[in-house]
């Protein structure tokens, strides 16, 4: 962690100085503000964290509730989204309180006595050997207080306005303030007022049964399976030995996918309710808990489970839609969309294969960074025009992937061939669930992959993996992508040639010129800024830490920042194992001997991989993504 740059810091590092819209932040819900942010959900608190690093942009977010979470529905965190709490400060603390998933167990019936069930499977979990970063379970609320305290500390000082709803919306081109938005007081003395605000944004982040998307006209597609489940959070006593592990279970009597929880002792059941009627009429979400726990019980035996108390339960029907568009703007229009769908908004899935919240972060995290430049003038509207274009395939994805999960999940005994199916296909699709395959086509901020054999290891339009390094100023091992912060600045990681720091070399001459006036940094860096406002630009060389002198590096990679001027240090990295790290990202990562460029968006994905001498291709890219500063 960096500090001390703006002056010497003796209180909690993580609380940045207010700045811009931080300070003085008015109590009330203003009449004009940039962004409207509706729900408070984890892509609504994600992208508020995100959009309190441009504290010139006013930002709110309304929510209906009237205060904090208290109790998550969501409770499954993939790898990327550790990685991406990481990138917003708080991944080692939710890490500690969390359920780490070490190993995934299978169950099935005995073939000497099919009433009962044994296991037919262990495997370890998937995260570990595709990332340095675990698969957790904990619960949403805490999830969101997480990022509602990185909103909080943010220069931005964002805060929830709680126990506001949306009623509704119009949008006026034209003006400065476009979307007129109907908004009603739902809790406190002013529980019932309505007043109408107006923004130059609006994101739904509220809910599948989003009153944002209905009121731009969008279209949830899709339907719902005649296939229902139980779910329960318990406190239990049992006898089943593996209850402190993550097991599929697919018995004469039904299916459960058991899912233990943080904190030691709670875990989270989905319990097979077996085939919907067509006339049902949803009657079967109005299942007694007392009858879930039966099943439960009917399912596991020989073992049973002795519920102590329910945490919370509900019930519901397999349902899987995408919505038509994720903004307000038909194809047959040419201007930039004014207001976005995130979430459960946009896409409805099972809760079983633990995506949905995972994807919806993901939503707040593309659009967040997005938002904040097009509004503080880094770059044109049209940026905007590529949140839908990349999203709705993800989500697509997601659909497909989920009903092929939930599909074998329901499976009657007699329709599994294979013992090992399940197993299989859950390893077998690992990098999918663990959020890792998502990789965005070509764009105004995803260049062709026509120089991708220079670093095959960083596949453009999927996100930075990261590898050890050595940072050169101090000797310290560390992962070179969890230096990259959620602060909305592109990186740029120069992967140096063989020659020695000082010599002269395809990097000194890249340097060279990303040091001048003709460079991204001179035109896209707005005047008075920070020279690394914009563009974190980072240096690995192949060498050992130790045969690199710092002082004969290029100026460029050592900048002086902040109102102090000072030298930041951390820019300088080696790549050739050493006492701490046996890894060589020159090796681990595919990357070319002669050097390489490795440009990174503000979301953590790879937007262009090009050689050291193509300064010219680098600027034509920066010159789609960006807008001039001087």
């Amino acid at each position: 962690m960096q500090f001390h740059h703006h002056g010497y810091v003796s209180g909690d590092p993580r609380v940045q100085d207010a700045a811009g819209t931080g300070i003085d932040r008015p109590a009330d819900l203003p009449d004009e503000m940039d962004v409207l942010i509706v729900g408070s959900g984890p892509a609504g608190m994600l992208l508020a964290a995100q959009l309190s690093q441009f504290p010139s942009v006013t930002t709110r977010i309304i929510e209906r509730r009237d205060g904090r979470l208290v109790l998550g529905q969501a409770d499954g965190i993939q790898p990327r989204s550790v990685e991406t709490f990481q990138a917003f400060g708080f991944a080692e603390r939710i890490i500690a309180e969390a359920y780490n998933i070490g190993w995934m167990n299978f169950w099935g019936p005995d073939p000497e006595n099919p009433a009962n069930i044994v296991r037919t499977a262990r495997t370890e979990d998937y995260a570990f050997k595709i990332s340095e970063f675990p698969h957790l379970i904990v619960n949403q609320a805490r999830v969101l207080d997480y990022f509602a305290e990185a909103a909080a500390h943010g220069p931005g000082r964002i805060v929830p306005d709680y126990g506001i709803e949306f009623v509704g919306l119009t949008i006026n081109e034209g003006e400065e303030y476009p979307v007129e938005v109907r908004v009603r007081h739902v809790a406190g003395e002013r529980a019932g007022e309505e007043r109408t605000v107006r923004a130059k944004y609006v994101a739904g982040c509220d809910g599948a049964r989003s009153r944002v998307r209905e009121a731009i006209g969008r279209k949830h597609v899709g339907g719902i399976s005649a296939h229902a489940w139980g779910v329960m959070d318990v406190l239990v006593n049992t006898d089943f030995p593996d209850w402190r592990t993550k097991c599929a279970i697919n018995a004469e009597a039904g299916n459960i996918l058991h899912i233990p929880r943080e904190g030691g002792y709670l875990s989270r059941m989905y319990i097979d309710l077996g085939e919907v009627a067509d006339d049902d009429d949803h009657r079967v979400r109005q299942t007694p808990i007392d009858e879930i726990i039966r099943k439960a019980n009917a399912i596991l035996h020989p073992y049973s489970i002795d519920v102590k108390q329910v945490a919370w339960h509900s019930v519901y029907e397999v349902g899987h839609r995408v919505t038509d568009k994720f903004d307000d703007v038909d194809v047959d229009q040419d201007h930039a969309p004014r207001v976005f769908l995130t979430g459960d908004a946009c896409h409805t899935h099972s809760a079983k294969a633990g995506q949905g919240m995972n994807v919806s972060m993901q939503d707040g995290f593309n659009l967040g960074w997005k938002l904040g430049h097009v509004l503080t003038g880094l770059s044109p509207a049209s940026l905007l025009e590529t949140y839908s274009a990349e999203r709705q395939p993800v989500a697509q994805q997601l659909i497909d992937f989920d009903r092929e999960w939930s599909s074998l999940m329901a499976r009657k005994p007699e329709e599994i061939s294979d013992p090992q199916e399940l197993a299989t296909f859950y390893l077998g699709t690992a990098e999918f669930p663990s959020g890792f395959m998502t990789q965005y086509g070509p764009s105004m901020i995803v260049k062709d992959a026509a120089h991708q054999g220079l670093a095959s290891g960083f596949p453009v339009g999927k996100r930075f993996k990261s590898s050890e390094v050595v940072r050169v100023c101090d000797g310290n091992a560390v992962h070179l992508g969890h230096h990259a912060k959620a602060d909305g600045r592109w990186r740029i990681y120069a992967f140096a040639d063989g020659a020695a720091p000082g010599a002269a070399s395809t990097l000194s001459s890249w340097a060279e010129y990303m040091a001048s006036d003709e460079s991204p940094v001179a035109r896209f860096t707005p005047t008075g800024a920070d020279v690394d406002a914009v563009f974190d630009i980072k240096v690995v060389y192949q060498q050992a830490h130790e045969d690199v002198d710092i002082m004969a590096v290029p100026k460029l990679f050592l900048p002086e920042t902040g109102p102090l001027g000072l030298i930041d240090w951390e820019k300088v990295y080696a790549a050739a194992p050493s006492a701490w790290t046996k890894t060589d990202i020159f090796e681990e990562r595919g990357l070319s001997r002669d050097g390489v460029v490795v440009v990174v968006r503000p979301d953590q994905y790879v937007a262009a991989v090009l050689p050291l001498i193509a300064t010219d291709e680098l600027a034509d890219f920066f010159a789609g993504a960006l807008l001039p500063q001087s």
